[in-house]
């Protein structure tokens, strides 16, 4: 991706304008992380203090609690989760009340998505957890920035969402990562789908990582999960 990724990254997204929440969603979840999704301010500020998000993007305009009220409460609450709040076009006073209520940042309506995910990237760096340039198990190696994947010298070339996958177990090498946590990981709070679909992409990553290389990194824990390991 030309302006960089956000990989691994949990986003609370809470806006009410369902048409431009699901555009928002399904971009960032394109780029192979988890998006959740929240349309009035008192699901997002249930969602937000029962899980653990890098970021929240929260509108300011909601139902049934406006945006300040749930950043104010969040703070007040000791949940310093990054926050960047989307406020109407030349709303200067919207603008100011977002910082004064504790939002790390906001973004106009209507905004580039562009913008958006650079914004994104900036808080996640700035008051997110801290990530890794690369990520190495052995002589695989993983650049999270770049969305890029290779074994010694080799580029390996993965989807958004297998990379998604690759990531959480390469995040957590050596221990056993769950199918639920890679679920939570790689797609996001609300999939109700098939759970075997972490199956099929571990299938699509050994195909990839481990048997053009004779090698057996990704090891399932029958029952418990699948680990990581370097070889």
């Amino acid at each position: 991706m030309v302006y960089g990724t956000l990989v691994g990254v949990r986003v609370l997204l809470v806006e009410d304008e369902r048409r431009l929440a699901g555009l928002v969603r399904d971009g960032l979840s394109g780029e192979g992380f988890a998006v959740d999704v929240a349309h009035d301010g008192r699901d997002g500020l249930w969602m937000a203090t029962e899980n653990p998000y890098d970021v929240i993007v929260l509108d300011v305009m909601l139902p049934r609690m406006n945006g300040y009220t749930v950043c104010a409460r969040l703070r007040e609450a000791g949940n310093w989760t990054p926050i960047m709040m989307l406020t109407a076009k030349d709303g200067v006073y919207d603008e100011a009340e977002a910082l004064d209520t504790g939002a790390d940042d906001y973004l106009s309506k209507p905004f580039s998505y562009v913008v958006l995910l650079a914004r994104l990237r900036a808080l996640v760096r700035r008051g997110g957890r801290e990530r890794p340039v690369s990520i190495t198990v052995g002589d695989l190696v993983l650049d999270p920035a770049g969305l890029r994947c290779r074994r010694g010298e080799v580029e390996i070339a993965l989807t958004p969402k297998e990379f998604a996958v690759l990531h959480g177990l390469a995040r957590r090498a050596g221990e056993v990562v769950s199918k639920s946590e890679l679920l939570a990981q790689a797609w996001d709070f609300t999939y109700d789908g098939d759970p075997n679909i972490v199956e099929v992409y571990i299938s699509a990553l050994r195909r990839k990582i481990d048997q053009p290389f004779g090698r057996s990194s990704l090891i399932t824990v029958r029952g418990a999960g699948y680990r990581l390991e370097a070889t």
